[in-house]
């Protein structure tokens, strides 16, 4: 039995919400033939301290104070924007995991990110940790008011169900190496759960648990599927692929380890818990695995009706 980790409402949140929910997108930008000395005041007028620049559409620079500040020490130089800009900019994409951008924030000590579409690559807004801490406070006190009124229903479904024995269970396929939809299948479990009237903080465990799997599955996996199953004492999610397998599943459960290759973790995956956290969510966990062939984790969660 694992120590099992009280998930908090900000914690299912995050794993929830995508960069898009959070950013800003009334933006400020300049382009790239924008006179150094027009730089001031579109700084000044807007209060900020650094601004994308833009060229049809496209994120192809960022510009800051300080690049205003070290241009001004050069000699005032008549030059455009373009000049003096920095173009190697890290940003984040509109559909990543929110969780990923607080990784993205406490990883490289930036103040802001630049969110671009993952298909055309537009520039389609701005994200700070303020922002971020905003749209959480927003999201908390829609879903508080719905939780403090929800009425737990779970009992008359099973009461309604004739046998000795009763369950429910359901399964979806996970789709491989499609990020647009990552998490997709973990949304789905805890709106079912939700409709089942399954307590929040047995939702909130099982969907971080599942979205960290789906993740891997995403990633790694050549195909899978996710079986939940429900009765009225325990909760159990199956969580099966083809794939290559866990070579060590003891260095693969310390928290913080990941094999993502640096082509997932550009995509904005990758750098999640993973199994640790799986672990910690879950009242009991068992993972099978054959390296060159996939694996299977089970999962169970207790609840009383």
């Amino acid at each position: 039995m694992s120590e099992v980790s009280n998930a908090t409402k900000i914690q299912e949140l995050i794993y929830e919400l995508r960069v898009s929910d959070a950013c800003l997108n009334n933006l400020i930008v300049t382009k790239p033939g924008t006179p150094m000395n027009k730089l001031r005041d579109i700084l000044r007028d807007n209060r900020i301290s650094g601004v994308p620049v833009v060229d049809s559409g496209k994120l192809v620079g960022i510009i800051s104070i300080e690049d205003f500040i070290n241009w001004l020490y050069d000699g005032h130089l008549t030059c455009s924007v373009g000049d003096r800009m920095s173009r190697k900019v890290s940003t984040l994409y509109s559909d990543e995991p929110l969780i990923s951008a607080i990784q993205h924030f406490d990883e490289n000590g930036f103040g802001r990110f630049p969110v671009i579409n993952r298909k055309s690559r537009d520039l389609i807004g701005i994200i700070t940790k303020s922002d971020i801490i905003e749209c959480l406070l927003h999201k908390l006190e829609i879903d508080y008011h719905e939780e403090e009124i929800h009425r737990y229903r779970a009992s008359h479904v099973f009461e309604d169900l004739l046998g000795d024995r009763t369950s429910i269970s359901f399964s979806s396929a996970v789709e491989v190496r499609n990020f647009e939809k990552a998490g997709c299948v973990s949304s789905r479990i805890k709106k079912t759960f939700s409709r089942l009237g399954i307590h929040p903080q047995i939702i909130r465990r099982a969907a971080i648990a599942s979205y960290e799997a789906e993740m891997n599955l995403v990633i790694y996996a050549i195909d899978g599927e996710i079986t939940v199953i429900v009765d009225p004492q325990l909760i159990k999610i199956t969580v099966k692929d083809s794939g290559p397998g866990i070579e060590n599943v003891d260095r693969a459960m310390q928290s913080g380890y990941s094999t993502a290759p640096d082509w997932v973790r550009e995509l904005g995956f990758g750098a999640g818990i993973g199994l640790a956290n799986i672990k910690n969510c879950s009242d009991s966990m068992k993972i099978v695995s054959e390296p060159g062939k996939g694996t299977i984790i089970n999962l169970e969660f207790n609840w009383n009706l």
